[in-house]
């Protein structure tokens, strides 16, 4: 498994950036690793969903668990992703950091390529949590 972090600070609420994480059907808008988003299920805080990831158009089965206002869990159920990835939101002062830890690797053959692909898991973090960041400071 291979771990990526990345974290921004942002001047806004937990609230305010809680309505920008939280909305999963515009997840693509913010991760251009993320191409769809296809909600199968719903019960309470717990979604499963169908994503369409920008490597090869490959399909991932996701849970996805929403802890209100404290953190998002995405669990990676099924296709060539196998791991986690958690969205994590902290009060600091009259701030908000958002965190983002991805937990892992590659599946099958592809596995070989997991240390290639996190550059640019790494990357696209990054670019992501900056997009929420100009988001919830307009």
């Amino acid at each position: 498994m291979v771990q990526i972090q990345a974290s921004v600070e942002i001047d806004a609420s937990v609230d305010k950036i809680w309505s920008i994480v939280s909305d999963l059907d515009s997840e693509p808008k913010f991760w251009k690793g993320t191409k769809e988003v296809r909600n199968i299920a719903k019960d309470g805080n717990t979604i499963t969903r169908e994503v369409t990831i920008a490597f090869k158009d490959s399909k991932c089965m996701q849970t996805v668990i929403l802890y209100p206002k404290e953190k998002i869990q995405i669990q990676f159920t099924k296709g060539i992703i196998e791991g986690t990835k958690t969205l994590t939101l902290a009060q600091i002062g009259n701030k908000t950091r958002l965190d983002v830890l991805w937990d892992m690797k590659l599946t099958g053959m592809m596995g070989m390529f997991t240390g290639m692909i996190k550059k640019h898991i790494q990357s696209g973090s990054e670019q992501a949590l900056e997009s929420i960041r100009q988001e919830a400071q307009r």
